[in-house]
């Protein structure tokens, strides 16, 4: 008895943690497996989960020094969404340029076209991903860099395939930044609707933009509406002012509901252009319309919301950017000369509190410039016909590997590859896929 006991009780042993590892290899999901994994990572925090079409989405916050070149002198954390559909499939590194778009359902274009996974960052200093206190200085184009490429150095130990990068406007403005300090880090980056803003002094290409889009009636149509607007200043401010003051909003960094409107109405012709398209011209409010009517189309245009103190404070560090580096649109309007009150407006220093200093750094976009003309591979940059960024558009050298610029016809700011005309699409697809290969 005790024999046959003896022989059997290695058996049951065998048995019990064959069925322990089988319940702890199902309780082990490919989920938990990312989540620690991720977690792992020095300086890398899990914010929460969220299911998402086609995968899972993770809301992260990755430490970074507040200056790269002196990593010891202070952190934050920058804010991003992890979208998780497999380690071997490629993973697009995409900005908006802002804040954080934490929409699990949202997807980037690149995303689509190669089923990958997709990081979102939130941009230095906008939103959360802001150092307290804030040092203004330490927000440049190499900081923000400097912060994706330690960002893929950190999730490349776990997504091991090929790296697209990828933003829209100010985001795909970073996108390119970001390659010309790292070229190595992805393996190729599509810039939607960026700017190339050289030479902040001239804005001659902006004024000549807005003198040849669209229809010659179109255009017509806007002049005219920006003069019943400063025509009718006083009646567009008392709205605005009223509809401030019961919402609870300031104007103190501008200056005033007048000066909101003056600013505004010269920018008309591009918040017009960046999105809308000649269909939307029968809409622009004739000379004689009700003021309620014109005020409401107005304020749909150019979302005076973004001008009170409240709405300047959440785009600031955009503004501050603008003002020190990336460059700003102005507009001469002379057939506003007679009407205007307010030289200089069209400045930065408008958006911005008098007590952050502007010391703008004429060097910087010629350095981009010149990087992108001679030396970018691997690079697609899309403008829409209609869209003001292709005012001053960046340009490629024939030599440049992969690297080219596409006009999608017809388009706004939304310009995309889905966008271009047939043949432009299906090539810049097949790049886009030859890259996501390498």
């Amino acid at each position: 008895m005790t024999a046959r006991t003896s022989t059997r009780q290695p058996l049951v042993l065998v048995l019990l943690l064959a069925l322990l590892a089988t319940v702890t290899a199902a309780a082990c999901t490919p989920a938990d497996d990312l989540r620690a994994r991720v977690q792992a990572i020095p300086g890398m925090r899990l914010i929460a989960e969220k299911p998402a079409p086609g995968g899972y989405l993770l809301e992260l916050a990755f430490r970074q020094p507040t200056d790269h070149r002196q990593p010891d002198q202070g952190n934050f954390e920058q804010r991003l969404t992890l979208l998780h559909k497999s380690t071997d499939r490629p993973t697009v590194l995409y900005t908006g340029g802002y804040d954080l778009n934490p929409d699990p359902a949202f997807r980037a274009e690149p995303t689509e076209l190669l089923d990958g996974n997709q990081i979102i960052t939130e941009q230095r200093y906008f939103g959360s991903s802001r150092p307290n206190p804030v040092d203004w200085t330490k927000l440049d184009i190499w900081q923000a860099a400097t912060d994706h490429h330690r960002l893929i150095q950190a999730l490349r130990t776990i997504y091991r395939g090929a790296w697209i990068s990828a933003g829209a406007s100010k985001g795909g403005m970073a996108s390119v930044y970001h390659r010309r300090f790292y070229p190595g880090d992805v393996a190729g980056t599509v810039a939607y609707s960026a700017p190339d803003n050289i030479d902040d002094s001239d804005n001659t290409a902006y004024d000549r933009f807005v003198e040849q889009v669209g229809t010659p009636e179109c255009r017509a149509a806007l002049e005219v509406v920006q003069r019943e607007l400063l025509l009718r200043r006083n009646e567009i401010a008392d709205r605005l002012a009223n509809w401030a003051q019961r919402a609870g909003y300031t104007l103190d960094t501008v200056g005033s509901a007048d000066r909101v409107v003056e600013l505004t109405t010269l920018q008309v012709p591009m918040y017009f252009w960046m999105h809308k398209n000649p269909a939307d011209c029968a809409g622009i409010p004739a000379p004689d319309a009700p003021t309620d009517s014109l005020y409401a189309w107005f304020d749909d245009l150019v979302q005076l919301l973004s001008y009170v103190d409240q709405g300047l404070a959440v785009a600031l560090p955009s503004f501050y950017q603008l003002g020190t580096q990336l460059g700003t649109a102005r507009f001469s309007a002379p057939h506003l000369t007679d009407l205007l009150r307010y030289p200089g407006i069209q400045e930065m220093r408008t958006y911005i509190p008098q007590q952050i200093p502007l010391h703008f750094q004429t060097d910087a976009m010629s350095d981009i410039d010149n990087w992108v003309r001679h030396e970018a591979t691997e690079l697609l940059v899309i403008y829409g016909e209609y869209d003001l960024a292709r005012a001053k558009s960046f340009r490629t050298a024939p030599g440049n590997r992969d690297a080219k610029v596409y006009l999608a016809p017809a388009t706004n700011h939304l310009a995309r590859i889905a966008t271009l005309a047939p043949a432009d699409r299906a090539e810049a697809s097949a790049t886009l896929e030859r890259w996501s290969a390498a």
